[in-house]
């Protein structure tokens, strides 16, 4: 099996090769926005690298067709929210036409597996279901996700694509490559243990473990369902939610640290849903994937580990 990865040189990807190089023959996409990774340096272990920007519908179509793929994972995107607000017009090219540029190349029969969000989703206190809960995105970031699920359902019927459709949520551990809640509270940390700054502090999000996250979207790739003409839609979280003051509690403890929170108003969303929940039992039932990683053990990991970018250093979402 020949599966193409894009955005594989980031946060997730670069765990996902790692679950996908014994099973498949791999190839990272990437444009190497923030650089080239140590893992990308030198030799590559078990697995090939090319360069590419999906912006540009030639060069997407021109490695497509070299390397044609039995399987595409697409992680590629401007995911980081303040980014896609400044920058729509990038945000919308990336997420939404580098998604179109990639699903008008492959062949009948591809299975694309599809990094869709959380984001959506209506903001809702209850869990969100695939299939029973509003879509309704309230930022551009949702939109252009939301946008690239319905290119992928259209172009799965017409082109007789297997589509799977799946709906990320707030991705943590060592590695990050955005400055989101994580890196910023354990960068502050790092550099004084006795207080942070930190915006809104009530919003609640299901954080998942980047290593359960690889494995969702590895069980997206290699499953059976759904057949070509087909589009599956899935939640992959970790089924449950804690709020921003919970996160620093759980730090505390874990961490063994007594530090002061400061609340920061230049930190601060003007507009942050309050909840953000999935219901994780389509994903379980579809693919057979459930999550294996507990919030402790990630921010353990985290702290001792973090593997975060520099420009990461104090910053947050």
């Amino acid at each position: 099996m020949r599966v193409m990865v894009t955005g594989g040189a980031g946060f997730v990807g670069k765990q996902l090769v790692r679950v996908l190089k014994d099973r498949a023959d791999v190839l990272v996409a990437d444009l190497l926005r923030y650089g080239t990774p140590d893992w990308l340096q030198g030799e590559l272990d078990g697995f090939s690298f090319r360069r590419v920007d999906i912006r540009d519908a030639a060069a997407t179509r021109a490695l497509v067709e070299e390397f044609a793929p039995d399987v595409i994972v697409h992680l590629a995107a401007i995911h980081y929210i303040p980014e896609c607000d400044s920058d729509p017009a990038n945000a919308v090219a990336t997420n939404v036409t580098g998604t179109v540029n990639l699903l008008a190349a492959c062949a009948p029969g591809t299975r694309f597996v599809f990094a869709s969000s959380g984001a959506v989703y209506r903001p809702d206190e209850a869990d969100h279901r695939e299939l029973e809960s509003v879509v309704e995105p309230v930022d551009i970031y949702g939109h252009t996700k939301h946008q690239g699920e319905i290119y992928l359902r259209v172009l799965a019927e017409s082109r007789d694509l297997a589509g799977v459709i799946v709906r990320l949520f707030n991705v943590i551990g060592p590695g990050e490559t955005n400055p989101h809640l994580l890196p910023a509270i354990v960068a502050q940390l790092r550099g004084n243990p006795e207080s942070i700054a930190l915006g809104n502090i009530w919003p609640k999000r299901d954080y998942i473990d980047v290593l359960d996250a690889a494995s969702g979207f590895a069980a997206a790739a290699l499953g059976n369902e759904p057949g070509p003409g087909k589009c599956e839609i899935v939640n992959l979280a970790s089924g449950q939610q804690y709020s921003v003051s919970e996160i620093v509690d759980r730090m505390r403890s874990v961490l063994s640290l007594e530090f002061e929170v400061r609340q920061d108003e230049r930190r601060m969303r003007a507009v942050d849903r309050p909840f953000l929940g999935a219901d994780i039992s389509r994903i379980r039932d579809v693919f057979g994937w459930s999550p294996q990683h507990q919030l402790d053990e990630t921010l353990r990991r985290m702290w001792d580990n973090p593997d975060f970018l520099p420009q990461l250093e104090g910053r947050l979402t």
